[in-house]
């Protein structure tokens, strides 16, 4: 079929042929742009390189590079890359890795084709998107590793402003843009802007970094 101009430029990256070309079959006719395809790590990060996909759906299981390593160096070498795991393994210790390693979102591979069509669209634009389940584990962790102590040289916090910080603090709690964009009157796109000029501004690179940051500042726990 014929990919639109702007279509979402996306690569799929599994070492299992048929599942590969089912997902990159799925993805095209759906009008998204697969750009390339790729069954091992270091194939991968070869052809991220050379493609530049706005996002990399990634199984974790790979040769070569592991999955995690994969996504920790495409996500180094463009941290405008998103990267969507889709995993057989729903294991907490894998979810974990993954998000740690740069991943934006993961999904277990039993999800449907609508609810990876969503996932890959969402996590374009930033969307933490995880399997059910899972979303509640990485911001548990996230909750943990904040009340850790804090480096003595940590510098001082960046001036968001009011809308900003209310935008903020709304991501911190698990909110999707559109619920976001809804809770407070806004345009989808106005909350975007602001999610990005609060991104800039942290020189953070995602909104798991994001969640993360909103978190260790306690912003979650705000009324």
């Amino acid at each position: 079929m014929t990919v639109e101009q702007d279509a979402l430029r996306v690569m799929v990256v599994d070492d299992h042929p048929m599942w590969r070309e089912a997902v990159s079959r799925d993805l095209a006719e759906a009008g998204l742009d697969v750009v390339a395809t790729a069954g091992d790590g270091e194939e991968a990060v070869r052809r991220a390189r050379a493609c530049s996909p706005q996002v990399v759906v990634l199984d974790l299981n790979l040769p070569g590079l592991p999955g995690v390593e994969v996504c920790r160096q495409v996500v180094g070498q463009d941290p405008s890359v998103r990267v969507l795991v889709l995993s057989a393994s729903g294991e907490h210790a894998d979810v974990l890795e993954a998000v740690k390693s740069g991943a934006t979102g993961y999904l277990v591979k039993s999800a449907g084709r609508d609810e990876l069509l969503d996932a890959v669209r969402r996590t374009a634009v930033g969307d933490a998107v995880f399997t059910p389940g899972l979303a509640g584990l990485v911001l548990g962790e996230f909750r943990r590793l904040a009340a850790e102590p804090a480096q003595a040289s940590a510098p001082a916090a960046p001036q968001l402003t009011a809308r900003e910080t209310e935008v903020l603090r709304l991501v911190a709690k698990g909110l999707s843009y559109r619920q976001i964009a809804d809770r407070l009157v806004l345009s989808h796109r106005t909350v975007q802007n602001h999610v990005q000029n609060t991104l800039g501004k942290l020189q953070l690179h995602n909104r798991v970094e994001l969640v993360r940051y909103a978190i260790e500042q306690g912003l979650d726990d705000e009324a």
